[in-house]
């Protein structure tokens, strides 16, 4: 049976100078806004032990429109800062419930730039988008089409470190769980294989940053011998800005790409649950570890399997994959990483990296 998501079409566009204008201010005043209130909300938990609700801190952002000092916010649309707060809201809330930090404050130069608008401060209709205090509507590169029907409930603009512009549309579209079929996967993330399935399969890690490291670590000579400030320093940030945009565009699209191949031709996958925060803090694995991009290749394995009714099971972290044979279950006392195949006492000869796939298979559906 079809089921309803709500799923974010996001999309390129070219603002015109008066909208580029026009955002930058809303974006810094989405900033001031979200952090004056956690400003608020912290003295008032600290100082009182007093917890602040998005009612009073709505009540405040309209207090502080009234001074001559933060008029300025009236100017821009109302919609994006009210949602500034919506989201610290949120934020406390996680904090409280103990998943996540203590909220931060957003940072004019680190913090990403983006703006959010809800249904009465834009119109969509026939592909044409216009936000509240626009002076048109944006010219959006319409890649590929929102789904028929489809009216967006929020949309997100944004701009990226290398100075592109874009729209994300969440909408409510109809999913249909992909036909049943028998065949089943467990996987083992690696560095010099990405994955290794429990066919024998090794998907190559394509390492998009490594292909670029040279491209990269020029970019990056030019921006260090400019004086930080001027116009050629924000012109050579620029440059490295781009090229760690494409690098990160380039990862993502394989890791969609095998996501979906996975998810379309397996019923059941399997999956360690790596900790990938500690991996990276080893210094000679850090870099390999975060081109792999193992943490977004589970998000999108988590996601893609529930809107397609397939089934996603995540084993220990602590499972021995590589040590146990797969064939007898003999378990090894010791594998050391340089240990790439080896000989059961069994007889069985062993890949690594295909046994542990093997073995995270059939953990996987033991625990069924």
């Amino acid at each position: 049976m079809a089921q309803m998501v709500k799923r974010a079409n996001k999309y390129r566009f070219h603002p015109t100078p008066e909208q580029a204008q026009e955002l930058a201010r809303t974006f810094g005043c989405v900033r001031l806004v979200y952090n004056k209130a956690l400003e608020e909300r912290s003295r008032a938990y600290s100082g009182e032990g007093r917890r602040v609700s998005y009612v009073e801190s709505s009540a405040a952002l309209t207090r502080w429109k009234k001074t001559p000092e933060l008029a300025f916010l009236g100017e821009v649309s109302s919609v994006p800062l009210q949602q500034a707060l919506r989201h610290l809201q949120a934020a406390f809330a996680n904090f409280f419930a103990r998943r996540a930090k203590y909220p931060a404050f957003k940072s004019r130069k680190k913090s990403r730039l983006s703006a959010e608008y809800t249904r009465s401060a834009f119109t969509y209709r026939s592909g044409v988008l216009r936000l509240a205090k626009m002076d048109g509507p944006l010219d959006i590169v319409w890649s590929r089409p929102l789904p028929e029907g489809a009216q967006p409930s929020t949309v997100t603009v944004s701009k990226d470190a290398a100075g592109r512009w874009f729209v994300s549309l969440l909408v409510e579209e109809r999913i249909r769980p992909l036909d049943p079929v028998e065949q089943t996967v467990g996987i083992d993330a690696g560095i010099t294989a990405l994955a290794t399935l429990s066919n024998g399969e090794k998907v190559v890690n394509p390492g998009f940053e490594r292909a670029d490291r040279r491209r990269l670590a020029k970019a990056q000579r030019a921006l260090a011998r400019k004086e930080k400030g001027s116009c050629n320093w924000v012109k050579a940030r620029l440059k490295v800005a781009r090229v760690y945009a494409r690098i990160a565009d380039r990862r993502r699209d394989h890791l969609h790409k095998l996501t979906t191949r996975l998810v379309r031709e397996n019923q059941t996958v399997v999956i360690e649950d790596l900790t990938v925060r500690n991996m990276v803090k080893n210094r000679s694995l850090a870099r390999a570890v975060s081109d792999a991009s193992w943490r977004e290749l589970r998000s999108m394995l988590e996601y893609k399997t529930a809107w397609y009714g397939r089934e996603l099971v995540v084993i220990d972290r602590w499972f021995p994959s590589s040590k146990l044979c797969s064939a007898c279950g003999a378990l090894q006392e010791k594998m050391p990483l340089g240990v790439r195949l080896w000989k059961c006492a069994c007889g069985a000869v062993h890949d690594r990296d295909v046994n542990a796939a093997r073995n995270i298979l059939a953990a996987g559906l033991a625990e069924r």
